[in-house]
C-alpha cells in the first residue's frame, strides 16, 4: 500500500512495491497549495473516473494513469481497500490522487492540516464598504407582481381619481396659480333682486 506524507509544501505519496511496478513510479508529488479536497472512499471502484491508460488495471489491483476530458487522475488502489482521494485544483499534475493506504483516516487528517486554511469572518479583513444599493421598485404585474403601472398597489386609490388619498395641496404653489385671477364681490343689488311672486302690478 501506499504511503502519505507532508513534506515542506508538498504531499508526498510513496508507493509500495507492487504499485510502484504496476504505475511506472515510485511516488508521486503534488504542491499543497493545489489541494481543494481531501476525503476517504468506501468503495475503491468509485474512484476509477475516466478511461484507463498507462500502467496496469488487472481485477482487483489498479496502478496508473486516467484519462479524462478535464486532465488525468493517478490511481493505486486495490480491492476491498479503502482509498483516500486527493482532489487538486487545474494546473497540478493531477486532477485527482486516489490511493489505497494502511490508516486512511489518519492520512486525511495530517493532509487536511496541511490545506491551507481562508481567512474566516473573525479574522479575515474586513471589507470595504461599497455605494449603497438603490433602492428596488416592486416587480410590476406583467412581471410577476402585484403594483400597477404607476406603482400602486391594490386597493390604493389614484391620485386622478375621486381624490381619495391626495395629498394636501401646497399653499405657495396656490397662492402662485391665483395671483393674476380677477376676482368680483358677489354682491347682489337691490335692482338686481328678483321680485316676489304676486308682487308685480
Amino acid at each position: 500500500m501506499a504511503h502519505v506524507t507532508v513534506e515542506g509544501g508538498e504531499v508526498v505519496v510513496r508507493l509500495g512495491l507492487r504499485e510502484g511496478l504496476a504505475a511506472r513510479r515510485r511516488q508521486v508529488r503534488v504542491p499543497v497549495s493545489a489541494l481543494r479536497e481531501v476525503h476517504v472512499e468506501r468503495s475503491w471502484w468509485r474512484v476509477l473516473r475516466g478511461r484507463a491508460g498507462s500502467g496496469t488495471w488487472s481485477p482487483g489491483r489498479c496502478s496508473g494513469v486516467r484519462n479524462r476530458p478535464d486532465g488525468e487522475d493517478f490511481v493505486a488502489v486495490k480491492a476491498q481497500s479503502t482509498v483516500l482521494c486527493l482532489e487538486l485544483a487545474e494546473g497540478a499534475p493531477f486532477r485527482r490522487v486516489a490511493v489505497s493506504v494502511p490508516d486512511p483516516e489518519r492520512a486525511e487528517r495530517t493532509v487536511h492540516d496541511a490545506m491551507p486554511q481562508e481567512p474566516g469572518p473573525e479574522t479575515g479583513p474586513r471589507p470595504e464598504p461599497g455605494p449603497p444599493d438603490p433602492p428596488r421598485r416592486p416587480p410590476l404585474q406583467h412581471e410577476g407582481g402585484t403594483v400597477d403601472d404607476h406603482g400602486r398597489l391594490p386597493g390604493v386609490p389614484s391620485r386622478t381619481g375621486s381624490g381619495t388619498g391626495r395629498p394636501p395641496l401646497d399653499a405657495e404653489r396656490v397662492e402662485r396659480a391665483n395671483a393674476d385671477r380677477v376676482r368680483h364681490d358677489h354682491v347682489v343689488r337691490p335692482q338686481d333682486r328678483p321680485e316676489p311672486p304676486g308682487a308685480a302690478g
